[in-house]
């Protein structure tokens, strides 16, 4: 039975929630009202701000330096064709996003527009699944850390050795820092949304200063015509190169429904978030496809095999020489550190959405939140140990950093097709997606696709799905390349199993 769209999902007795002493009504709040919720969060965020929490969750200066060494490896300087085709379809899911971010303007949007599309049940294993990704996803994001702060100063491989992410000493010294990172965007979530709120933005205007920088430089010193871009690298068919390169493009452009995760502490959400949504991933879009080709043209080498080993931060510090790179490197070090905190805030979100439903466990003090900081500590805290905890599996093979972040994607990926799925179910019987002749704060008529919205969403729904089995299909020469590890082959299909698995353990034995 499909929910209604202005009914919240049913609590732990299976009946409506409804307004209490200290509901939404209480605090003039329509937004939340109609959803039954009450406004415990604090409305600080404007619309940079909104901006800001995707654009950093997306955190362009910190995945393309990740990820850019293993798409060229792969697929050589023509990966670069992946990234528009990538951004193209994640524009189309993101414009379904928006549409449902007007209508329904909730924390843990994933989980709340699922369910009111869909049933409780549905919408309680999209939101599962995505909150397990976002978790996974701040594990990738810190291991990110090693990638940047050796090559600024070597003083930062703290245990010696050598610093790439593939070796022993690598790995280990990945843990340490990423840890010390988690720690510290823990203790800025659970302190409260206006120090997060300062610091995304200032750290999304250095990242987007240091993104234009780094994308000038880097054209201003080119070695070759961008014809470089029709070269391929490697042995196998260009499909299967492509397809592998595309790793790079889907693992950068998810998060961009961020600025939906946080409508609840948004000014005029129904008329924001929508358009932070778009702005967001178009923004990283460009940024991160300047940044990519900037490096083709300006490396000194494609063929020495530096590239697919030490990516960028190679390309900047021979190219620009050694201070200027490092100097870049901080700058993106910075984007690590704020991306990883954006993530971590929407993970937490999700988490206190759920539990404010009281359908996950301990869902009482998860959905605690503190008066004075318009806060939910406990989640923030949950989110910073599993992350923690998720990246130990890296001291098991150092090789697991790839099978990490490509397991992230596949959960986000995943629960964003069952979103678009839901949606366009509801179009094709002819039932509105949300609430009809609604307006937004401004008075405006929300954000919609008009006629574009079935082709919009059948395209999104077929883009999302092969991406999906791209990303998860068990490739042993990318999951698996020096042998011998079965299961980090087919890692991401495993933890995706064992996900769905646990969620339906635990939906069996609350039933």
């Amino acid at each position: 039975m499909t929910t209604s769209p202005s009914l919240a999902p049913p609590d732990r007795a299976g009946a409506p929630r409804t307004d209490g002493p200290h509901g939404a009504a209480a605090t003039g709040d329509r937004s939340l009202t109609e959803f039954g919720y009450p406004q415990q969060l604090h409305r600080t965020m404007g619309r940079f701000a909104s901006f800001a929490a995707g654009f950093s969750f997306i955190s362009v200066l910190t995945t393309v330096f990740q990820l850019f060494s293993f798409g060229y490896g792969f697929a050589g300087p023509a990966f670069f064709w992946s990234w528009p085709l990538v951004l193209g379809g994640q524009l189309l899911v993101a414009a379904c996003f928006a549409e449902l971010a007007a209508r329904y303007p909730i924390s843990g949007s994933i989980y709340q527009w699922a369910t009111r599309l869909a049933n409780a049940t549905y919408g309680w294993f999209t939101g599962w699944l995505m909150v397990i990704g976002q978790i996974v996803v701040v594990t990738a994001a810190a291991l990110a850390l090693q990638v940047v702060l050796p090559a600024v100063w070597p003083g930062f491989q703290l245990l010696g050795g050598d610093p790439a992410l593939t070796t022993g000493t690598g790995a280990a010294n990945a843990v340490l820092l990423g840890t010390a990172l988690i720690a510290l965007t823990t203790l800025v979530n659970v302190i409260g949304i206006r120090l997060m709120s300062v610091i995304n933005s200032v750290g999304v205007t250095a990242e987007l200063t240091g993104i234009l920088l780094i994308a000038v430089l880097l054209l201003t010193h080119s070695e070759r015509t961008p014809t470089v871009v029709l070269h391929t690298g490697g042995q196998s068919g260009y499909l299967w190169l492509f397809l592998v390169g595309s790793f790079t493009a889907a693992y950068v452009m998810i998060g961009f429904d961020s600025a939906g995760e946080m409508s609840e502490e948004t000014r005029a959400p129904r008329r924001t978030a929508p358009r932070t949504i778009l702005l967001a991933l178009a923004a990283a879009g460009l940024g991160g496809g300047l940044l990519i080709l900037g490096a083709l043209l300006a490396a000194p080498d494609l063929t020495d095999g530096r590239l697919a080993t030490e990516g960028l931060s190679y390309v900047l510090t021979s190219t620009l020489g050694d201070l200027p790179g490092r100097l870049l490197l901080a700058d993106v070090a910075v984007a690590v550190c704020v991306g990883t905190l954006a993530m971590q805030t929407a993970g937490a979100r999700m988490l206190f959405s759920m539990a404010r439903d009281g359908v996950l466990p301990f869902s009482r003090r998860l959905a605690t939140v503190s008066p004075r900081t318009g806060t939910p500590h406990l989640p923030a805290l949950v989110t910073g140990g599993l992350a923690i905890g998720f990246l130990l599996v890296n001291l098991l093979a150092p090789s697991a950093f790839l099978a990490l972040e490509t397991t992230c994607i596949v959960l986000v990926y995943t629960a964003y097709a069952l979103v678009v799925g839901a949606m366009l179910r509801r179009r094709l019987r002819g039932l509105p997606i949300g609430s009809e002749g609604e307006r937004d704060e401004h008075g405006e008529p929300l954000f919609s696709l008009g006629r574009w919205g079935l082709p919009v969403n059948v395209l999104a729904l077929l883009y999302g799905v092969a991406m999906t089995v791209n990303l998860a299909w068990p490739r042993a020469a990318v999951y698996d390349p020096a042998g011998g590890h079965w299961y980090l082959q087919w890692f991401s299909l495993l933890f995706l199993a064992a996900a769905l698995a646990a969620g339906a353990a635990y939906r069996l034995r609350r039933r």
